[in-house]
């Protein structure tokens, strides 16, 4: 990893590329990472889509690989990383060989494997997975025993797996991690809850529970709203259910991040209608039918708030003479 707090991410896809070519393009995507060699299986055509966002204390990798083995070899161990990686399944299966131990990985499960082991990697069925790689020195604090922890299968904490993987693929979809700030946030979270699964001592739980959970619920809470703010039904008890918590629970993350869920949710809204107002395709749709596709069933309301927000009207923002 970097000795700087840079953001570099890697993509690679096989769809254009040469299936002569696909197993050294891969190769060398692997090898800006955990070093790693590829062996192609018999009879299957290597397929493999996946991006990784590398920063100093973590390296976010997310996509679908199948057709081929990740191999961590004996000669390559020796390279000095001692990273460890949590890697969850998301659909399909993956094996896993390490430490003398075979394990198969199903949706919703995890397993901790370590860089300075010789492993490998692979699927038996087409999916996704998400996998998070951090220095050891960040985990060691955290458990009793991170020795006892790598290989073994982590099946009864699918919660807050999932907690994890909705905050990880949020904080690439929403590109929080471009943004310094949140960047150094959302590496510290990703730590919490990496920790929470892991089943950390209790005094980081206590701690994880406080910045990692809450963050991701509220993270996770923004993406179901921006989602679904067209539905003039979405309700802060919809959203709480959809999350597993109390409608005054949800409350209290917007009021502790400075907003309400009211005011979010037009935020969403008035967002949506600005790109509408904006895009040639809509240009033919009156202001009043963009208003009710946005989720707004007051027009006069719509236009308050739209004026309040962009300090300018509708019909300006879609004629170009707004500021």
């Amino acid at each position: 990893m970097s000795g700087n707090d840079e953001l570099f991410i890697v993509n690679v896809s096989t769809n254009d590329i040469l299936e002569s070519e696909r197993a050294a393009t891969l190769r060398d995507f692997y090898c800006r990472g955990v070093k790693a060699d590829i062996e192609i299986r018999d009879g299957e055509r290597l397929a493999a889509n996946l991006t990784a966002h590398s920063l100093p204390d973590v390296q976010l990798m997310l996509g679908t690989l199948f057709g081929a083995r990740v191999i961590r070899t004996k000669q390559l161990v020796v390279d000095g990383d001692d990273s460890l990686a949590l890697i969850c399944n998301r659909s399909g299966t993956i094996g896993i060989r390490a430490r003398g131990r075979e394990l198969l990985v199903g949706p919703g499960q995890a397993v901790l494997a370590s860089a300075e082991d010789a492993s490998t990697f692979e699927r038996f069925a087409t999916g996704e997975c998400v996998s998070l790689r951090v220095p050891r020195r960040i985990l060691v604090p955290m458990l009793m025993d991170v020795d006892d922890t790598v290989m073994r299968l982590i099946g009864n904490r699918q919660t807050e797996i999932r907690v994890l993987v909705d905050y990880a693929t949020s904080l690439v979809r929403e590109n929080a991690l471009a943004t310094a700030a949140l960047r150094q946030l959302g590496v510290e979270h990703l730590h919490d809850l990496i920790a929470l699964v892991l089943g950390a001592t209790d005094d980081v739980k206590e701690v994880a529970g406080r910045r990692g959970a809450k963050a991701a619920r509220l993270r996770r809470a923004k993406f179901l709203i921006a989602d679904n703010c067209w539905r003039q039904d979405l309700s802060v008890g919809g959203v709480a259910q959809e999350l597993g918590v109390t409608p005054r629970y949800l409350q209290r993350l917007f009021e502790a991040d400075g907003k309400t869920f009211s005011s979010f949710l037009i935020e969403q809204r008035l967002k949506r209608a600005y790109r509408m107002l904006r895009e040639p395709e809509f240009v033919e749709r009156p202001v009043s039918s963009i208003a009710y596709d946005v989720g707004f069933g007051d027009l006069s309301y719509f236009n308050r708030c739209f004026r309040r927000a962009y300090g300018a009207t509708p019909t300006d923002v879609r004629s170009g003479t707004a500021d």
